[in-house]
């Protein structure tokens, strides 16, 4: 569950000063406590003519000629030692995966070389494009910032075989490595066929109000569209001439 609490600041007249060695020794430092629903200040008002309790009972005699207020304006700020300060406090209601909806990142990409062909044996690259992404907007009618990033890839092969990786894979140039060289993403179908792959990313999800990232439970998936691949079956043989010189030849 996630639940945050925002203190806004008001301030009266002028805020407290800075508490020293000597407002300790009159008991004038101001103390707060908290709780998930409420805030108390507490702390004392010393006027000239006499000093009052900050829940206003007189603890000594005091001229009304003298009398200040917390909101008399400025000539409250020249006399108040210690001014009182307000909190409001705002409770943020539990947020959860599904109230991120139309916060989330668009559908994944999802490809594979060759392009639209495989090889029975060899291994077929499949690559997920997915990455960080971060919104922004108003949620239960507060302004926040949401943040998706990407946790895990479920590559669907389309042959009754699934696989979870880390990364959405590289193209096999980004790579450096030569074409039908095994990846992080590969896959080798066993049988030739036109087999319908999907990938599906595994986000996790962060909210932000202005006081820093909380996590919000649960992960959200979205899924890409189909990735079409036809499997093939390759033969060798040898011939006397190549296709360009024999273009009727074995297997040209």
């Amino acid at each position: 569950m996630f639940v945050t609490t925002i203190l806004s600041l008001t301030l009266a007249v002028a805020p407290a000063p800075t508490c020293n060695l000597n407002l300790q020794s009159v008991g004038q430092c101001p103390t707060v406590t908290t709780s998930n629903s409420s805030v108390e200040v507490g702390g004392s008002i010393t006027e000239p003519g006499g000093s009052r309790s900050e829940g206003g009972r007189d603890t000594g005699p005091r001229s009304d000629a003298n009398t200040r207020t917390e909101e008399s304006g400025d000539a409250a700020e020249e006399d108040c030692g210690l001014c009182r300060v307000h909190y409001e406090v705002v409770v943020f209601p539990d947020v959860t995966i599904d109230d991120l909806a139309s916060f989330a990142p668009a559908t994944p990409s999802f490809t594979g070389e060759p392009a639209g062909v495989g090889v029975v044996g060899m291994p077929t690259n499949l690559v997920v494009t997915a990455s960080a992404h971060v919104a922004h907007g108003v949620l239960f009618d507060f302004p926040v910032a949401v943040r998706f990033t990407p946790r895990s890839f479920v590559l669907d092969h389309g042959d009754g075989t699934r696989r979870e990786t880390r990364s959405g894979g590289r193209t096999w140039s980004a790579l450096g490595q030569a074409q039908f060289s095994a990846t992080p993403t590969s896959h080798a179908y066993a049988a030739r066929g036109t087999y319908t792959a999907r990938a599906t990313v595994r986000y996790a999800a962060q909210v932000d109000l202005g006081r820093g990232w909380f996590d919000v439970p649960g992960i959200l998936s979205l899924t890409s569209p189909g990735y079409t691949v036809r499997i093939v079956e390759v033969h060798t043989a040898l011939v006397d001439r190549t296709c360009a010189e024999d273009p009727t030849g074995p297997g040209c």
